[in-house]
């Protein structure tokens, strides 16, 4: 199967790097695209860089250049409530735009485009305590405090976490007819936390490779 994975931040890329065998790189539309293989799937790795208008160029891009049958998200995101700490890790059921709004639309609705974009599933062992499904939402800033959670929450309340590119990749997805499938690591608790850009930056320096883990094996299971 040809697989792309998008990341947004070179962070996240080197977490996913030494999962690719027979590891080649390619530039297409000014960006490089790292190729391998991971299982027998032929893999197209990108960083699409951070925000919204980023990942649709970088998913247009890569769904036009390499033709994959799976998109797949990953990186970090937001938690948005008690149910998700630092380090969980949340696979989205569906994703949406927080940020959007269209006079005669639910609040998040595209015109033409479904609210919620339904994600790809795969078997997950949701066993495991600190793995969770449910709704990531996404939006054009990084979320600092529990007021801006509460906006979020007033129109999405079952979402889980938030990031800044998930949405854009699912409505590229939605557009060219390609499944996709995102997860994302809880890097820090807006909700709780009184200085949530060092409880940011404190996830980096925990090294967080061992929850990439489930990609790799979401990669093995296809």
């Amino acid at each position: 199967m040809n697989v792309g994975i998008i990341v947004a931040m070179g962070k996240e890329l080197n977490l996913i790097l030494p999962l690719l065998e027979q590891h080649a790189t390619e530039i297409k539309n000014n960006t490089v695209f790292h190729t391998g293989i991971v299982n027998g799937n032929h893999i197209a790795l990108m960083q699409c860089g951070i925000g919204k208008v980023n990942a649709a160029i970088g998913a247009a891009t890569l769904i036009d250049s390499f033709n994959p049958s799976l998109v797949i998200n990953t990186g970090v995101a937001a938690g948005t409530g008690d149910d998700v700490a630092v380090m969980d890790i949340v696979v989205a059921d569906n994703v949406a735009h927080h940020d959007f709004w269209c006079i005669g639309e639910e609040w998040g609705q595209v015109p033409g485009c479904p609210r919620l974009f339904e994600t790809q599933s795969f078997e997950v062992d949701y066993s495991d305590p600190s793995i969770k499904q449910g709704l990531i939402v996404s939006g054009e800033k990084f979320i600092e405090s529990k007021q801006e959670v509460d906006v979020i929450r007033s129109h999405f309340p079952q979402a889980m976490a938030v990031d800044m590119e998930s949405a854009a990749i699912a409505q590229v997805c939605h557009i060219k007819d390609v499944p996709f499938f995102c997860m994302r690591v809880i890097s820090d608790t807006p909700w709780c936390s009184h200085d949530n850009s060092r409880q940011y930056e404190d996830f980096w320096e925990a090294a967080p490779c061992h929850s990439f883990d489930l990609l790799r094996r979401v990669l093995n299971s296809i």
